[in-house]
């Protein structure tokens, strides 16, 4: 399994397109920085096929003040979450 780590928004980048072209079906997606903007309700559907397998980062959501706005499918994550994703991961891939 690979861990793909995003921090560009969808609503503002088109890199999160090479993110998922790249991803297999056992791969993972986290959304850090900006790209927690993905986790929200009116941008989530951009990662449908990702159910179970897309993660926010806590921490960034809260910076933004968008933890009201998560979708329900996103799995939040802490900093241990993070580093915990990263120790299952065979490798991490960053998208920029």
């Amino acid at each position: 399994m690979t861990l793909h780590i995003l921090n560009r928004s969808p609503a503002t980048s088109e890199v999160y397109r090479q993110a998922l072209s790249a991803m297999g079906p056992a791969d993972r997606l986290l959304l850090i920085e900006d790209g927690v903007q993905g986790a929200l309700c009116a941008l989530v559907d951009r990662f449908d096929d990702l159910q179970g397998r897309l993660y926010a980062l806590e921490e960034d959501l809260r910076a933004r003040g968008l933890e009201p706005l998560c979708d329900a499918t996103v799995v939040r994550v802490d900093v241990e979450g993070f580093v915990t994703l990263t120790e299952e991961a065979e490798r991490t891939v960053s998208w920029f």
